[in-house]
């Protein structure tokens, strides 16, 4: 289905990561107290930003990259039964190694 969908100019298309679903201590954290998670892999990019003087900057994220993104980034999609996240570049905080 993500075959389907390219992200315009500075956009990624995000799979968010599953968290832990236990503390470090081993206390099991129920699904009403679970935050969601701020790190995902890019599924898709868009070309770039598009600057002031008409050139495409390119994108510094690539398709494959683990990511951490501030906390209420983007806008949630559901396509068909998975879950993505449509964020812009500057949501993003950090790639992961």
């Amino acid at each position: 289905m993500t075959e389907n969908i390219r992200p315009l100019h500075d956009r990624l298309l995000v799979r968010r990561m599953q968290e832990d679903e236990k503390t470090a201590g081993g206390i099991i954290i129920p699904d009403t107290a679970k935050e969601k998670p701020q790190k995902g892999e890019v599924i898709a990019t868009g070309n770039g930003r598009i600057l002031d003087d008409g050139k495409v900057r390119p994108m510094e994220v690539k398709k494959g990259d683990k990511v951490l993104f501030s906390k209420y980034a983007g806008t949630d999609l559901k396509l068909g039964n998975d879950e993505f996240l449509m964020i812009t570049e500057s949501d993003v905080l950090g790639i992961l190694n």
